[in-house]
């Protein structure tokens, strides 16, 4: 294993057993159903997963999306449509792929609580719809049509499970490519999603429209299962009942899905044998659910945590039978690569920036350094798309960008770190440095990691300690290749001998990758050591420019910067 952690493999072997068991008839004909029941809930909770768990968005309206796919089967079956139930079932999924996006929309601009309003009313809405509007084949009693070879419980059992088992596969080879890392990149961060070229709309509306297929299959999956449907299978409170259990158990994993899946099928069939009321189990689920956002960890990361223990990661060590070698650095044209001009930033009656000029030459290392409050950060921002107006011009090697949204500089070539890490825990340092850099190959990869001196690329980055988490940032905004690359202060809570190190690193980008370098830096050591050239604002104003040694000598820069007067007296 790459990864200390159960593999969905895992989850679906267990169930693969009990199908045999079933087959044989081991298992009573009534215990075979709520197995079935056990999977179906499963592959919603999927649903509830990818969207939640993964792209951190509030979804409170899955169980409608599964109405969606179910009003299509019984249409479909009443209808007498070619291809039988699974084909209907996959048409009740895209059936519902509109009404996700649709949804997904509102969460281009909301988040949170908003967002969680919004699906809320429209899970009330089709509520209200399905009281109006019967499933077709309820008044007439026309029961779903399951295929002939799988008519039995036993044999639908298997049906469902084929279901189960390859969404779970699917959902663990999509999790892995890019548009899997941008979902959990999103979730941790948009802002630090866009800076590596990520458009965020693009990832949200894919995880609403993979999310509502998914449901919509359950809700397929469903009317086979009962025959027959009413409006009470799909209300508002069994979405809610969902997202806790989902919340709980940490349905974005297989293993997480099943165990919210036994516990949905479970729980009624306790309390009715208990002869107490189905609510307490909606009570006790979302007990379960806040208990896991206090703690931080959901039941399968729990257990994923455990095993890791019993079974630890051997990964820990680069592959010597790579031949380590650095992406190939990208020639880029001569002369400016970086050209601000004019550049003015107001917050209000606040002036942040106040007519910056700046240019950052080609193959050249820029220090920027100021004071704090001196708009450094500000300049960052608005160079790499995250400030809404501003004067003035940014050209990226003699093409304005100004009209680029922040994923779209990134992707033009504007790449930058923050002071703050933002990659997102989930993944491994590999599946992030492809995430910032793009493609690479493997020996590109183990290269890049060993000019940092990082860690093995199959680990993953919540076991990685800050300080390298920082060097990972800038390796992955360089091996991108960009024509230029903004480090935001990247010597924050390193050591003085890691400084240097680091400081060596930045001097090497423009020769190793073929990139400019605009460095934010509070470290004069690390800045010496690094640049070529320096430019100092003070309270938004380009106060001195040009070599190092120069410009700290510059009285205005000593006064301003070192708190030190022409006569060297601190002031």
């Amino acid at each position: 294993m790459k990864r200390a952690s159960l593999r969905p493999a895992g989850a679906i072997l267990a169930a693969a057993v009990v199908a045999g068991a079933i087959a044989v008839g081991l298992l009573p004909p009534y215990w075979t159903y709520l197995a079935t029941a056990v999977l179906i809930s499963a592959v919603a909770l999927q649903s509830i997963g990818l969207v939640s768990g993964r792209t951190g968005m509030i979804a409170l309206c899955q169980m409608s999306f599964a109405g969606v796919g179910a009003w299509t089967v019984g249409y479909l079956n009443v209808a007498n449509a070619p291809g039988g139930l699974p084909v209907w079932i996959v048409l009740g999924g895209l059936m519902a792929v509109p009404f996700g996006i649709a949804i997904g929309l509102p969460a281009l601009r909301l988040r949170g609580i908003n967002l969680a309003i919004v699906t809320l009313g429209f899970a009330t809405a089709f509520d209200a719809v399905l009281a109006a509007v019967t499933f077709p084949g309820q008044t007439s009693f026309t029961s779903v049509a399951r295929p002939d070879l799988f008519d039995s419980d036993a044999g639908y059992f298997i049906f469902v499970l084929m279901f189960y088992a390859a969404i779970a596969i699917l959902l663990e080879f999509v999790v892995r490519t890019r548009m899997g890392a941008t979902w959990l990149a999103v979730r941790h961060s948009e802002r630090a999603a866009a800076a590596h070229g990520v458009s965020i709309p693009a990832a949200k509306l894919s995880a609403f429209a993979l999310s509502a297929l998914i449901a919509g299959i359950s809700g397929g999956l469903l009317a086979g299962y009962l025959g027959t449907l009413v409006s009470d299978n799909f209300s508002m409170m069994q979405s809610l009942a969902l997202f806790a259990v989902a919340t709980m158990t940490g349905a974005q994993f297989a293993e997480g899905a099943l165990i919210g899946g036994i516990m949905v099928t479970a729980f009624p069939e306790i309390l009715r044998r208990l002869d107490l009321g189905q609510d307490i189990g909606n009570v006790l689920f979302a007990f379960g659910a806040t208990h896991a956002l206090s703690a931080g960890e959901t039941m399968s990361e729990g257990l994923r945590r455990a095993v890791g223990n019993w079974w630890p990661d051997r990964a820990g060590v680069h592959d010597a039978s790579l031949a380590p070698q650095l992406p190939r650095p990208i020639r880029h044209p001569n002369g400016a690569v970086l050209a601000v001009q004019g550049l003015t930033v107001r917050y209000g009656s606040v002036v942040a920036l106040d007519a910056v000029d700046l240019v950052v030459p080609a193959r050249s290392v820029i220090g920027l350094i100021g004071p704090n409050g001196a708009g450094k950060s500000t300049l960052i921002d608005a160079v790499a798309g995250f400030v809404d107006r501003y004067a003035g011009r940014v050209l990226l090697e003699g093409r304005a960008v100004d009209d680029q949204a922040a994923h779209l500089r990134a992707r033009s070539g504007i790449r930058r770190t923050w002071q703050t890490t933002r990659i997102a825990p989930e993944l491994t340092v590999g599946e992030y440095i492809r995430l910032a850099a793009g493609p690479l190959s493997e020996a590109e990869l183990a290269a890049v990691l060993q000019w940092i001196e990082g860690p093995h690329l199959h680990m993953p980055v919540s076991a990685v300690d800050v300080g390298t988490r920082r060097l990972l940032d800038v390796a992955g905004v360089v091996a991108a290749r960009p024509p230029v690359v903004l480090l935001d202060e990247p010597a924050a809570g390193q050591s003085y001998d890691e400084t240097l190190r680091l400081a060596q690193r930045i001097a090497e980008i423009p020769k190793l990758f073929g990139s400019s370098v605009l460095l934010v830096e509070h470290d004069m050591d690390l800045v010496r050591a690094a640049c070529s050239l320096i430019t100092v604002l003070d309270f938004g104003r380009v106060i001195a420019s040009g070599a190092p040694g120069a410009v700290l000598d510059n009285p205005k820069v000593r006064k301003a910067y070192l708190g030190i007067d022409e006569d060297g007296v601190a002031a």
